[in-house]
């Protein structure tokens, strides 16, 4: 775990911190799913397609969760959101264009706390599937 100087709530400030590709980032995104939380670790240099997201879990609808519901869902806030430690273990997709990074940046819980693993890892660690999400 490493704490940053200052909170970095996007992935291009907390790449500026670290001193790695905003693209190595794994941004922690909780998207409200057919009313169930979705994890969408996403490299910081993608914009999630969630018509992509919609079309392959076969859902019927998606979109960006509401502060209280990411907190609900991971008991922590908007801007730190971990891979994983929250209340419940919740499905999630991984973005393989982290695979591309020998190692990757997560939050840690906390606007500036991030951790470093490596995709395999973050895979593991999530429970998550890898699927395409741009």
């Amino acid at each position: 775990m490493v704490w940053l100087d200052e909170h970095a709530r996007t992935a291009v400030l907390a790449a500026e911190q670290i001193g790695c590709e905003v693209a190595a980032i794994a941004n922690s995104l909780v998207f409200d799913c057919d009313g169930e939380p979705l994890l969408v670790m996403a490299s910081g240099a993608a914009r999630v397609d969630t018509a992509l997201i919609v079309q392959t879990l076969g859902a019927q609808r998606i979109e960006r969760a509401s502060a209280a519901f990411v907190r609900a869902a991971t008991g922590q806030a908007i801007g730190g959101v971990a891979p994983t430690g929250h209340p419940v273990r919740l499905r999630a997709l991984i973005d393989p264009e982290l695979e591309a990074f020998e190692e990757v940046w997560a939050a840690g819980g906390t606007p500036d706390t991030v951790m470093a693993l490596t995709y395999d890892e973050l895979v593991r660690l999530t429970g998550g599937t890898p699927t395409r999400v741009r």
